[in-house]
């Protein structure tokens, strides 16, 4: 049986062994568990007063779990959408400590029943023909970072990528060659091909070569297509950042 320590040895081997070893998660997917516990952490913190190395398996209870889930979206303004993935991710950590721990079987089963709170459905906006037009003059392309947020612009709409899709697009993930195409990858290591055209194509084409005018110190098929001005690749929050 595990010490005081119990919550901090668990979480240590299912962020770093479980979840990349046994279930093969992608980076992102993990990302998103470790940001659920770091927010976990601090509420603790803040609303129990209780500190990160003070946590027990233990302290767990049901309406522990639903006052966190209360506060993402009192406090932290997250949408439904939001607090439904921070639950996911305590429950598939409940679920893997639940084997190790059968003392505490019936707590964890509660939480285990927490359901997801319902989504109310939006229809999902479209731009017009116009209001496309007005997008894409937004950037500035007489700077470098104008014509690197064009190219964003146009190639998220024309190929539909996802945010973090783009932030890990590298150069050796474009041919432009016939049949141009783009390889992204996607949630869960799923790879997709998607095919480029006219003036997205001539786009990317004079927007690679300037590429070429940077001292990576690394192959430049394997540079980041779009990077920041320290030449560090976007983040997804830097994306996000440039499309709103």
């Amino acid at each position: 049986m595990r010490n005081v320590n119990d919550f901090a040895w668990y979480l240590s081997r299912f962020l770093t062994t479980y979840l990349s070893g046994e279930k093969n998660l992608s980076t992102n997917t993990i990302a998103v568990y470790r940001d659920t516990f770091r927010l976990f952490l601090f509420f603790c913190e803040q609303k129990l007063k209780v500190a990160p190395d003070r946590i027990t398996i233990s302290l767990l209870t049901k309406e522990l779990i639903i006052d966190y889930l209360d506060w993402l979206e009192a406090e932290r303004k997250c949408t439904i959408t939001t607090r439904n993935q921070r639950l996911s991710s305590m429950l598939g950590f409940l679920k893997y400590v639940q084997k190790e721990m059968p003392e505490n079987l019936l707590e964890l089963q509660r939480i285990l029943g927490i359901s997801s709170k319902r989504v109310t459905k939006t229809i999902v906006p479209y731009l017009t023909e116009d209001e496309l037009k007005i997008l894409f003059q937004q950037p500035d392309i007489g700077t470098k970072q104008g014509k690197r947020d064009l190219v964003l612009l146009a190639l998220m709409y024309d190929s539909a990528a996802r945010v973090q899709e783009l932030a890990d697009l590298r150069v050796k993930n474009i041919r432009l060659n016939s049949p141009a195409v783009i390889t992204l990858h996607g949630k869960g290591n799923k790879i997709r091909h998607v095919p480029i055209l006219g003036r997205i194509k001539e786009l990317l084409s004079g927007y690679l070569e300037d590429h070429k005018k940077y001292a990576w110190g690394i192959s430049i098929s394997d540079t980041p297509v779009f990077f920041n001005q320290k030449h560090q690749q976007l983040t997804r929050w830097g994306i996000s950042y440039i499309l709103y």
